[in-house]
C-alpha cells in the first residue's frame, strides 16, 4: 500500500480586511510551489473599519483561490461579520469555523480551534471565550479513546508563558498579553502545530516535548508559531507553509521523533513540589495536575467559616534557603568554609577552587545558601548557576580548554557543581562522553542521555539521589542512583587514561596541598578569571 500523501497547508496571521493582498500572495506561492490544500487564518480576519474589499467576495464577484478557514471576532466591532456562532460559510471558499470545536477533514487531519480573546466578564461577550469553552473543548477531545493529541490548534490569542524554556519572542511578553486558558488548552490537546496571531510579529518557538523525560512514554513534539499581519511594512512573516500527515496515519516512531533543539514543555510545572506558575482566579491547585492551570473547581471539603468570619488566604512566609542539618563546609556563612579557596562571589552563588583538585583550575560552583542539589535550587539561584557555567565555558575556551561539569547528589550535604577543564588537544567531547559511558557500563551504572534543553527538575524529584554530567556541547548524561554508587566516579573517569591520563589523582585526599599553595593558586585563578567575572562587573 502506497504511503498516504501529506496535506499541504498554509497558515496566515491577521488579515485585517486585506483580502486582495492575502490572496495575491497565496496565488504567487502556489504558482511557485504548487497547489496547497487549505488556508488557515488566525487573528483578525476582518478590519475594524468597513471592509470595502469584502463585498466582492461576499457577493461572489470574486472567489478565494483556496479553501479558507477562519476564526471568529476578537473585538465587538467585527462580531457582525459572523452570523452563526457554530460556524458557517461567509463566502465561496471562505468558512468561519465557529466559536470552538474540532474540524476533521476527510484525510483524518484534526484541527482544534478556539475563537476570540479570553473573557474578563461573566457571561463572556460574543468575541470572547470562557473557562467553560476551554474545558468543554478539552473534554470533548480527551474523551476519545486513545487520544494522543491534535494535529493543529488554532487560536487568535497567544498562550501565556509560551516562551518559557524556549527562545525569546523579542518585544512581546506573553505573560502580559497571553491567555492562561489558551496555555491550559495547548497543554491538554498537545497540538503538533499551534498557530496564533494578534501581536503582529512572527515568532517560531523551538519545538517542545509533551512528556517528562525518563518518566513518561515518549510523545510527539509541539510547535508554536505566531504570525504577523498581512501587508505589514516591516516585512514580518505572515504566511507559513508546511506539509503534514495526519497523526493517525503516521509511523509511531516517526511521530515521536525528537528534534535536536526540543525543549521542555512551557506549560507543565517543573516538579510536583512546585507551585503552578499561573493560577486562574478561582482555580484550586491539585497535586496530581500536570499543568500550570487547573479548571476543575472541585470543592475540597474545607471547613466553612463561622458567621461573621471572613475567609482569608493563607499567608506565605518569605522564601528562605533550607538550613543544614549539621555544620556545613560549603555554606559561605559557615565558620568551617575555607574562604581562602573562594575566587568569586555572586548574589546567590560563589566560585571556589576544588580542594585537592584534578588540576589547578578545577573549580566548584556552589550556592551561598544551603541547598543539597540542583533540583532544589530556587529559580534565581539556577539563573546565576547558569551564568557562572556560561562564563566558565568562555574562560576555559579562551585557554584552549573545554570543561566538563558534573554533580553527585548522593551522600553529600551541600550542592557542589564540579567544573573540570580538559585541554582541547587532550581529547574530543565525544571521547569524554564515550569514556563516561564505557566506564559506567563496566560498573553496571546506567547512564542515560537526556535532551539538551531538559531541566533536571523535569526528570527527578527533590531528595532523589542522582549523578549528572554536562559536556561542553550541551549533551547531558544522567544516572538515578540506587545504592553503592562509587563516590569518586566522576573524578575517576576524568582522571583516567582515556581523558586526563592521571589516574593517581582520582582521590582528592591524595592531591591536597598546603594552605599557602592553595591561597596562591586561588589568587592566580582570581586574577586570570577577572575579565570574565560578572560578579566583579556588577
Amino acid at each position: 500500500m502506497a504511503p498516504e500523501k501529506p496535506l499541504r497547508v498554509l497558515a496566515c496571521g491577521d488579515v485585517e480586511g486585506r483580502f486582495e493582498a492575502l490572496y495575491a500572495r497565496v496565488q504567487a506561492v502556489q504558482k511557485k510551489s504548487g497547489a496547497f490544500d487549505l488556508l488557515l487564518c488566525v487573528g483578525n480576519f476582518f478590519g475594524s473599519a468597513q471592509d470595502s474589499e469584502w463585498k466582492d467576495y461576499q457577493t461572489g464577484a470574486k472567489k478565494a483561490p483556496i479553501q479558507t478557514y477562519v476564526l471568529g471576532a476578537n473585538s465587538d466591532e467585527t462580531v457582525h461579520y459572523f452570523p452563526d456562532v457554530s460556524g458557517c460559510e461567509l463566502a465561496e471558499n471562505i468558512t468561519y469555523l465557529g466559536r470552538k470545536g474540532v474540524f476533521c477533514g476527510a484525510s483524518g487531519l484534526q484541527i482544534a480551534y478556539l475563537s476570540g480573546v479570553e473573557s474578563t466578564e461573566d457571561p463572556a461577550l460574543a468575541h470572547c471565550f470562557s473557562a467553560k469553552d476551554v474545558t468543554d473543548l478539552k473534554t470533548s477531545l480527551q474523551s476519545i479513546s486513545q487520544f494522543k493529541g491534535v494535529d493543529i490548534l488554532l487560536t487568535s490569542s497567544w498562550p501565556k508563558g509560551v516562551e518559557t524554556f524556549g527562545n525569546s519572542p523579542g518585544d512581546v511578553n506573553s505573560k502580559k498579553c497571553g491567555s492562561g486558558l489558551v496555555s491550559f488548552l495547548a497543554a491538554s490537546l498537545k497540538p503538533r502545530y499551534h498557530f496564533a496571531g494578534l501581536q503582529k510579529i512572527n515568532y517560531e518557538r523551538l519545538p517542545y516535548r509533551n512528556h517528562a523525560v525518563l518518566q513518561e512514554t515518549a510523545q510527539h513534539v509541539s510547535r508554536f508559531i505566531a504570525l504577523a499581519n498581512v501587508g505589514n511594512t516591516d516585512k514580518r512573516k505572515y504566511l507559513y507553509a508546511f506539509s503534514i500527515l495526519p497523526m493517525n496515519s503516521m509511523d509511531p516512531a516517526e511521530l515521536i521523533r525528537q528534534p535536536q533543539d526540543t525543549t521542555e514543555n512551557p506549560y507543565r510545572k517543573p516538579g510536583s513540589g512546585e507551585s503552578f506558575a499561573y493560577m486562574l482566579p478561582d482555580a484550586k491547585e491539585e497535586p496530581a495536575s500536570q499543568f500550570f492551570f487547573d479548571l476543575s473547581n472541585k470543592p475540597k471539603g474545607k471547613k466553612r467559616p463561622m458567621k461573621g468570619e471572613e475567609r482569608q488566604p493563607p499567608k506565605r512566609p518569605p522564601f528562605k534557603p533550607p538550613l543544614p542539618t549539621a555544620a556545613c563546609w560549603f555554606c559561605l556563612a559557615s565558620p568551617d568554609v575555607e574562604k581562602h579557596l573562594v575566587v568569586s562571589i555572586g548574589t546567590h552563588c560563589y566560585l571556589a577552587l576544588a580542594k585537592g583538585g584534578l588540576s589547578p583550575d578545577h573549580v566548584l560552583i556552589l550556592p551561598i545558601g544551603h541547598y543539597q542539589s540542583m533540583v532544589e535550587l530556587a529559580s534565581e539561584v539556577v539563573e546565576e548557576v547558569d551564568k557562572y557555567k556560561s562564563v566558565l565555558k568562555k574562560f576555559f575556551k579562551a585557554k584552549g580548554k573545554r570543561c566538563v561539569i558534573y554533580e553527585r547528589n548522593y551522600r553529600s550535604q551541600h550542592l557542589q557543581l564540579q567544573v573540570v577543564p580538559v585541554a582541547q588537544t587532550c581529547c574530543t567531547t565525544e571521547d569524554i562522553k564515550e569514556a563516561f559511558i564505557i566506564q559506567a557500563e563496566e560498573r553496571h551504572i546506567e547512564l542515560l542521555e537526556i535532551p539538551e534543553h531538559s531541566a533536571l527538575k523535569q526528570i527527578v524529584q527533590p531528595g532523589t539521589p542522582y549523578f549528572y554530567v554536562e559536556l561542553d556541547n550541551g549533551e547531558k548524561l544522567f544516572h538515578r542512583i540506587g545504592k553503592n554508587f562509587p563516590l569518586q566516579f566522576g573524578r575517576e573517569v576524568l582522571a583516567s587514561e582515556a581523558i586526563l591520563g592521571m589516574p593517581e589523582r582520582a582521590d582528592w585526599r591524595s592531591c591536597q596541598t598546603g594552605r599557602e599553595e592553595e591561597t596562591a593558586a586561588a589568587q592566580d585563578f582570581r586574577q586570570a578569571f577577572e575579565p570574565f567575572d560578572f560578579a566583579q562587573l556588577d
